[in-house]
């Protein structure tokens, strides 16, 4: 009876283990939720980056645009950093939002890899990526004229997937 009970917190990890290998073999990591996709983009105020003032994430009546959760302590934001560089280059304007980044951190990352956007709030708590569902950076949300967002990509932005946000938009 006393081998046995040696043995429960082994058999107690091994049966954890079991339970966590069962759901990542079942879970598609290619799903991506988009449950804001669809309804109104939240209305918020954020700090601009450079003078810390509440500025809203959109006008209203203004055309499309696209917003970019984007972080300086995140690589895969880096290697996006070219194609949001390229949009802005084509014309489009597009919102960044530094993801529970300091804004010192924001601005140096800004200052050495160019400046993609057209405005630059700060979302320090993370609470603005919460009301977006924000699963993790960069995620790039088209919003369109109306308020409503009309599609989510998640990871870095491709040529490809910034072709196809842009036909989303028109």
């Amino acid at each position: 009876m006393k081998r046995w009970l040696a043995f429960t917190p082994l058999l107690a990890l091994v049966a954890v283990a079991v339970l966590f290998a069962g759901y990542a073999l079942k879970r598609d990591p290619k799903v991506q939720p988009h449950a804001m996709v669809g309804k109104p983009a939240p209305a918020l105020s954020l700090p601009d980056l450079t003078t810390g003032v509440p500025a809203p994430i959109r006008v209203p009546g203004e055309g499309p645009i696209l917003v970019n959760f984007f972080a300086s302590w995140c690589a895969p934001c880096e290697i996006e950093h070219p194609q949001l560089m390229a949009l802005k280059a084509q014309g489009v304007k597009v919102v960044g939002i530094a993801y529970k980044d300091a804004p010192a951190n924001t601005q140096a990352f800004l200052t050495r890899l160019g400046d993609p956007f057209a405005a630059r709030l700060v979302d320090r708590d993370g609470r603005a990526g919460l009301e977006f569902g924000v699963t993790g950076v960069p995620e790039t949300y088209l919003v369109g004229a109306d308020g409503v967002i009309i599609a989510k990509h998640t990871g870095p932005l491709t040529p490809d997937a910034a072709e196809d946000l842009l036909k989303k938009a028109r």
